[in-house]
């Protein structure tokens, strides 16, 4: 088992000394996290690292799972998609059909608990049912939220109201809300699976399993398929370099059981990609974090091409790896990339395409900026840095009338 103490040589004795600190002011309290998945996306990943290293600083931490049918997820991914600014319509019906999946899921929580921290708009309104059972409730957002569909806000606005207080990974993305508002960025872990150094022999393996050969360079985006991540724009992209720069693209991604429009969007890219031998498609599981921890390790530029985006770990991911980025120019992409620096921001297809043949024609560069983004991963990205936040986050809404405290 991964010990906070094994973190020391990655961020320094005197970040872990500081956790214990804060762990120490705020003392024991039970924390529940509550999401939609256990597999697949980011926040899933995010909780499966954390919630040991909690339990560690003395927290006695759950990660419950709200459950629900294909109905029930297709209308939470029509509230995602409105949240990130498609406009939607949802019936009275379907809105119905919501509570009633939390109210059934509520019965099966019997904990009680001193914080609640609730991801995203899948369980949100489990607090209509549930508030007894927990001292301080609080909303976690992990979308883009910064241009929301209006009819769509308005409904999810009076759940979220109801919670004392709301976290959200940019300043852009924070709506008008009757309690405090905190940032707290998310983070990826050094030490896991899919981040862990590799060696050379371990790399080469998974190219081997995978059928991806070396003999051109290796164009890469990780990312569930969907409309969002723009995989179809990174194939045009790639088809734009390929006329000028022999390459191959490589699209890796997976499914998540909370997003039912997947096999669409897969379906999308396969017919785009048809016919196109230096283009492959992978289908991972949730779990493949050894094999996309190699792919990322192998691949000469990787790009997140996205259109909206609330934060990007596999940017993060990326450029702990030292790898030279192109991503859109949308939401937390925009805090970790800076041009010439840390990596690109584009717009289109053919701004992507162009920084594609720029970084290709130029891999000194590409060497250089993956170094400066590395570093900036460690200081700013990194999960000891959320463990911090959390800990501070429950230590202001213990003690909301101080104005200085001293650990």
């Amino acid at each position: 088992m991964i010990g906070l103490n094994d973190y020391a040589p990655i961020v320094g004795q005197e970040v872990i000394d500081q956790l214990q600190r804060l762990a120490a002011c705020l003392g024991p309290r039970r924390f529940v996290h509550i999401n939609s998945t256990r597999t697949g996306g980011g926040v899933a990943e995010i909780l499966e690292r954390a919630v040991p290293l909690l339990e560690q600083l003395g927290l006695d931490v759950k990660w419950e799972v709200i459950q629900g049918d294909q109905e029930f997820f297709e209308i939470t991914k029509a509230m995602h998609n409105a949240l990130q600014g498609y406009k939607v319509d949802l019936s009275p019906a379907m809105l119905d059909h919501y509570r009633e999946i939390n109210r059934e899921n509520a019965r099966k929580f019997t904990w009680e608990s001193d914080f609640v921290l609730v991801h995203d708009p899948q369980p949100a309104y489990l607090i209509n049912f549930l508030r007894p059972q927990a001292k301080h409730w609080i909303w976690r957002c992990h979308i883009d939220a910064s241009r929301p569909d209006r009819g769509v806000w308005k409904f999810l606005q009076e759940i979220v109201s109801q919670y004392e207080a709301s976290v959200f990974s940019m300043s852009q993305f924070a709506q008008n809300l009757p309690h405090p508002q905190y940032l707290i960025r998310p983070s990826i872990d050094p030490l896991s699976e899919k981040n862990r150094d590799l060696s050379t022999v371990e790399v080469q393996e998974v190219l081997d399993r995978l059928g991806i050969e070396r003999d051109k360079p290796i164009i890469l985006q990780v990312s569930r398929f969907d409309s969002f991540k723009d995989p179809v724009g990174v194939i045009q992209a790639f088809r734009m370099v390929r006329r000028h720069t022999p390459c191959k693209l490589v699209l890796a991604g997976g499914e998540a059981i909370d997003d039912p429009e997947g096999p669409r969007i897969f379906a999308e890219v396969m017919e785009a990609a048809k016919n196109e031998p230096d283009i492959q498609i992978l289908l991972l599981p949730p779990d493949a974090h050894h094999e996309v921890n190699a792919l990322q390790r192998a691949s000469d530029i990787i790009v997140q091409k996205s259109t909206r985006e609330g934060f990007g770990l596999t940017v993060t991911e990326a450029m702990w790896k030292g790898k030279a980025v192109i991503g859109g120019a949308v939401g937390g992409i925009v805090l970790q990339l800076r041009d010439y620096n840390t990596g690109f921001l584009v717009h289109s297809p053919e701004g992507c395409a162009f920084r594609i043949r720029y970084l290709l024609h130029r891999p000194e560069m590409a060497r250089r900026m993956g170094k400066m983004a590395q570093e900036f991963v460690r200081h700013h990205f990194l999960i000891t840095r959320k463990i911090r936040d959390y800990l501070t986050l429950m230590i202001l809404r213990e003690n909301p009338t101080e104005r200085i405290m001293e650990l």
